[in-house]
């Protein structure tokens, strides 16, 4: 039975503690110091620094999802008996890049600069933690307030990208053990140099505000003209004639898949260059032109092959849109919403033009990635100089059609110019490298058999075209010129 309390006992009780918080309070008190301006501005730097960490990751992660979409685009825009290499590629690129750029790729971006030319330091990520529990802040190159590793990852995705862009111009014929040598090479020297030129704070270019906010010069147009070289030097796959008619698309369910990927996936591309959220302006306007671009490209090529053919044509949409979003990359934070619009619609146009120009050299491209990427890098490029607002460009200098004279444009041009001799040469030594060792080229076997049937013993549908069919309807298939087994 419990017994009551009495009244004397609850007296007791609150004497003790009254005379407990008459000792220890002041402590406490004096223990939580009242804010002050500095304390509440480290509070806000650090909330801030949080929350940009937060977002680069984020779109960083998009960006790599953007392997996704090239490695479905590829294999549906493909022949079947090349689909298990090319999936492949576009996943293994990725695994060798991560490891080159953490070598030697990221320091030669984004370390201290020798001349504006390459980058002298911060390999391996060398920058440990403090013993004090710290992490390194950015790099010698770079100005963002992030994290040392949170802007590698970032510069990681992109870097992937500019390889996988070649892998699709060269697909269906390429060495294997070539594909992991080329790609290793871009991820670790061709790429990061043009990384160092245009956004290491101290690139020679980024001295000159050459302007390219996400990569239409820097991933685009290295990948592009890359891959042309690369395209060119393999030569055509087999059976590609006539000329001016590409081979069908094995599934364009895959290739509308991955074009969609992409599409979303640049909403990390674009957006995600701001490195921070601190103008949540700037991220919606580059998001907004992102969009717009994308949408007036697919539009406009779609219209532009109707006119030529009487057909609705898919692939062409898919390119166009792409095409679209690869030309807004370098100006979509420096335009205005309209002049998105008049990008997209320039976009959708030369894409088909510059498939028509590929297939006039007989070079064999099967994804079009030099109209894409290498073409429209370029237009996107230069259309800061022509259409640059003076109030979003980095020197306040308005493009020529805004009235602010040939400053803007003519750096663009010395720019995009640099950049292309120098991707150019370097793409002719190390694909004409790899051709001199046997190393560019699938053995010939793999003409007549399937480059999955060679390279791999694979069939992306086992259960519906086995392995062993490729070699029988080789066989069936000789002596009947421009055929060959799965076109």
């Amino acid at each position: 039975m419990n017994k009551r309390i009495r009244p004397w006992h609850r007296l007791t009780a609150l004497a003790i503690g009254a005379l407990v918080f008459a000792v220890f309070a002041p402590n406490v008190v004096q223990a939580a110091d009242p804010p002050t301006v500095d304390s509440l501005a480290k509070t806000t730097q650090n909330l801030q620094v949080s929350i940009d960490t937060t977002w680069v990751l984020l779109t960083g992660f998009l960006v790599f999802f953007m392997q996704t979409g090239f490695a479905l685009l590829e294999a549906g825009l493909l022949r079947q008996r090349g689909v298990v290499n090319a999936l492949l590629e576009n996943f293994v690129d990725a695994a060798v890049t991560i490891l080159v750029w953490w070598a030697v790729g990221f320091g030669i971006a984004f370390g201290t600069s020798a001349g504006g030319l390459v980058g002298i330091d911060t390999f391996f990520l060398s920058h440990l933690p403090g013993a004090d529990g710290s992490y390194p802040m950015g790099a010698p190159g770079s100005t963002a307030a992030l994290n040392t590793y949170t802007l590698f990852f970032f510069q990681f995705a992109f870097a992937a990208t500019a390889s996988t862009i070649t892998t699709g111009s060269m697909a269906g014929r390429t060495d294997f053990i070539g594909d992991l040598i080329y790609s290793a090479i871009m991820g670790a020297f061709s790429y990061p140099i043009i990384v160092h030129w245009v956004w290491n704070s101290n690139g020679w270019l980024a001295k000159m505000s050459f302007h390219d906010f996400a990569g239409s010069t820097v991933v685009h147009t290295v990948g592009g003209w890359t891959a042309l070289v690369g395209a060119y030097l393999l030569g055509p796959r087999p059976g590609r004639t006539p000329w001016g008619t590409l081979p069908p698309a094995h599934n364009l369910g895959l290739a509308t898949m991955g074009t969609m990927i992409l599409w979303f996936g640049w909403y990390g591309f674009n957006p995600g260059s701001t490195l921070s959220t601190g103008n949540t302006g700037l991220i919606g306007l580059v998001t907004v032109n992102t969009s717009i671009a994308g949408g007036a490209a697919a539009v406009t090529a779609l219209i532009y092959q109707y006119i030529r053919s009487g057909k609705w044509d898919l692939v062409y949409c898919l390119n166009g849109s792409l095409a679209g979003l690869v030309a807004i990359t370098a100006p979509c934070a420096f335009v205005a919403p309209w002049a998105a619009v008049l990008i997209g619609i320039t976009g959708g146009i030369l894409v088909v033009i510059g498939v028509d120009l590929i297939e006039a050299l007989h070079i064999d491209d099967p994804v079009g990635a030099f109209a894409v990427h290498g073409i429209n890098g370029m237009m996107g490029t230069l259309s800061v100089g022509f259409l640059g607002e003076a109030s979003l460009t980095l020197n306040k200098k308005a493009g020529l059609l805004r009235g602010g004279g040939f400053d803007l444009l003519g750096v663009q041009l010395l720019g995009v110019a640099a950049v292309i001799v120098f991707t150019v040469a370097f793409a002719f030594l190390m694909f004409g490298g790899l051709k001199a060792v046997g190393r560019l080229r699938v053995d010939s076997k793999a003409d007549e058999i399937g480059i999955d049937a060679y390279e791999h013993g694979a069939s992306v549908w086992p259960d519906v075209y086995a392995v062993e069919q490729f070699v029988e309807d080789e066989q069936r298939s000789r002596g009947k010129p421009g055929i060959s087994a799965m076109e």
